[in-house]
């Protein structure tokens, strides 16, 4: 099975989530290579699909988000169309994944209190098709998100 990136498209997605607002000039003299070798690799990268975006990373912290949890929905057979569309209009839905097992949407949400994320719940659950609940909030960050060591193996790259 051949890599879908190689070494240089590795070290350049590393310098890009080292230093996002890095210039294509700079990015060229970090990886040693001509500025025209970084943006054909830049475009080719965006043009696959590799690379979805430039945009900021943003803390939820600091914005007034002090309460992260993960709520699994269970859905009426033919429904999940519709609550998705739904909880698609709620802002503190961070992200929301159909998945298999006991659930049957994922969703990643934040709330600025307790008493706001029960809010935010109560919207969630006000279209028809959704059967059950679970809700767990988050204690702690262990791991945060993260890209680089998923890269760095996508490219086999020894590091």
């Amino acid at each position: 099975m051949t890599s879908p990136i190689d070494d240089l498209d590795a070290r350049l997605l590393e310098a890009l989530a080292t230093t996002p607002r890095a210039g294509v000039m700079d990015l060229a003299r970090r990886l040693a290579v001509a500025r025209g070798t970084v943006q054909a690799r830049l475009d080719k990268l965006s043009a696959r699909g590799i690379v979805t975006g430039y945009g900021p990373d943003v803390a939820l912290v600091p914005l007034g988000y002090e309460v992260l949890a993960f709520t699994t929905l269970e859905i009426a057979q033919g429904r999940l169309a519709d609550v998705v569309e739904h909880v698609r209009a709620i802002p503190e839905v961070l992200e929301a994944h159909a998945t298999t097992g006991p659930g049957d949407l994922h969703c990643r949400v934040v709330a600025r209190t307790n008493e706001h994320l029960q809010q935010v719940i109560n919207r969630m659950l006000e279209v028809a098709g959704i059967s059950r609940t679970s809700t767990v909030i988050a204690l702690s960050e262990q791991i945060g998100y993260r890209i680089i060591p998923l890269v760095t193996a996508a490219a086999d790259v020894p590091r």
